[in-house]
């Protein structure tokens, strides 16, 4: 799962973020209003987490544009802003659900779980080709009902590529979905990843393709 936190507070933007990637999300940190605007319009992320004061403004003001680019997106406040009245305002904006600072950690991970078990959150149907059955919500992969083991990158990798079958997809837009923001990206770091798991799955006998497009991107098709 691909998370955007809005979060000013440096120091609990860190530990959020250490404590997400420890359960295996991979998470975007964004601390001013602009650049959690720049990072909605991407519309890759699975769910957001989002503060309310922030150093240009409330929060809130971002709910409208998540939706526009990515309708459905679970969107969970955390404010310290936690009386009745500012929980209702959150709601009414938008947000499926208002966790007030300071939480616990454990309930926070509980909240994120029960976003992906309403019909309109994070679940998603498998995906099916060739002998391949990729599940995006859980990142579980299998073929011919055999489990295959994946590191976390190449599972973004399989995400990417699985739920645009048949079209090209954007090196950087794999990138964006396999990265965070301030990860660091050597040149060749996404072509080792996509040929990993290119042989894994010809290892295999998945019967999928991952094409390169010289100068573009990567394409996932049916083997021939």
């Amino acid at each position: 799962m691909h998370i955007l936190l809005i979060e000013d507070e440096a120091e609990l933007a860190a530990t959020l973020k250490s404590a997400l990637q420890r359960e295996r999300y991979v998470v975007d940190v964004a601390n001013t209003l602009a650049l959690a605007r720049e990072a909605a319009l991407c519309g890759l992320h699975d769910l957001v987490l989002l503060d309310r004061t922030l150093p240009d403004g409330d929060g809130l003001a971002l709910i409208s544009l998540l939706r526009e680019r990515n309708p459905g997106v679970p969107i969970i406040v955390l404010s310290a802003l936690g009386q009745l009245p500012d929980r209702i305002a959150g709601l009414d904006e938008g947000a499926d659900d208002y966790l007030a600072k300071p939480f616990a950690l454990e309930e926070l991970f509980a909240r994120i779980r029960a976003a992906g078990r309403r019909p309109s959150g994070l679940q998603v149907e498998s995906i099916s080709i060739g002998r391949l059955v990729f599940d995006p919500a859980s990142g579980e992969a299998s073929v011919g009902g055999q489990r295959l083991e994946l590191p976390r990158r190449e599972i973004r990798v399989l995400a990417a590529l699985a739920r645009r079958l048949g079209r090209t997809v954007l090196r950087e837009s794999i990138e964006m979905a396999v990265y965070g923001f301030d990860d660091g990206i050597h040149s060749n770091t996404l072509d080792s990843h996509v040929s990993r798991l290119r042989r894994k799955l010809a290892d295999a006998d998945a019967g999928v393709e991952i094409h390169a497009i010289r100068g573009v991107g990567y394409l996932m098709r049916e083997s021939k």
